[in-house]
């Protein structure tokens, strides 16, 4: 059976159109389904600006069904898997509303020094998200929400959800070594787990400046000495000091 979505009998008008080509501005007919197309004129080769790249982004099928997926369609499925391992962690955690926003605001630092950093925010994303999966396990099995608990405990989930969401392998080793460890840095350590802990301090700061406020110097001392990269500490300084 023919994916609905590439079917033409399905097609609405509009599903076959023209755009310009970037290059020489000639116009280059499209349809719908098309990933990308030649202009006819200068012969340069650029990516459908309509495309949907809904389902194909993360369908295990979306090679077979549209053909071969280019790189920019490549980068937006990794995108995507964050926020399809951001539903599952809501779904695992369920109504442990305090631990689902802990993740989500990892998640939103650890973006933004990501970025900064010029980490794989691929990797981060799902490490943020997934980070602290194993509390509940933590607190079942020993009764303790330590961080070797945590660590212990959260890889194997982890594991399951992101296998189950089709992410690839050399992602999934990564994401996994930095929840094994996330609480406890090597001496060496990469951009993407440097971002999801300075994500990770923030966030626990901004917790702890909510109930029981330290004084700016404290702070001051913290910032200095606990963060592992420059983007980090300054948005520490920013949220806390300024």
């Amino acid at each position: 059976m023919k994916c609905p979505g590439q079917d033409s009998q399905y097609w609405k008008p509009g599903a076959i159109f023209n755009v310009k080509c970037p290059e020489c501005g000639a116009e280059v007919e499209f349809f719908k389904d098309d990933t990308t197309r030649k202009c006819s004129k200068c012969g340069h080769r650029f990516l459908n600006p309509q495309l949907d790249f809904g389902c194909a982004s993360y369908c295990p099928y979306a090679e077979q069904c549209i053909g071969n997926l280019p790189p920019e369609l490549l980068a937006q499925k990794e995108d995507l898997l964050k926020d399809r391992v951001a539903i599952e962690v809501k779904r695992y955690l369920k109504r442990d509303f305090k631990r689902v926003g802990h993740a989500i605001r990892v998640a939103r630092y650890a973006e933004q020094i990501g970025r900064e950093e010029g980490g794989n925010l691929a990797v981060i994303l799902c490490a943020a998200y997934l980070h602290d999966i194993g509390i509940k396990e933590a607190e079942r099995k020993h009764n303790s929400t330590a961080a070797k608990y945590q660590e212990e405990e959260g890889p194997p989930i982890a594991r399951e959800i992101l296998t189950r969401l089709g992410a690839k392998q050399g992602l999934i080793d990564e994401v996994i070594d930095i929840i094994a460890h996330h609480h406890h840095p090597k001496e060496d350590e990469t951009v993407n787990f440097k971002s999801l802990y300075d994500a990770d301090l923030v966030t626990n700061l901004e917790e702890k400046q909510k109930e029981n406020p330290t004084e700016p110097e404290k702070l001051t001392g913290i910032i200095e000495k606990s963060f592992l990269t420059r983007s980090g500490a300054n948005l520490a300084r920013k949220m806390f000091l300024e």
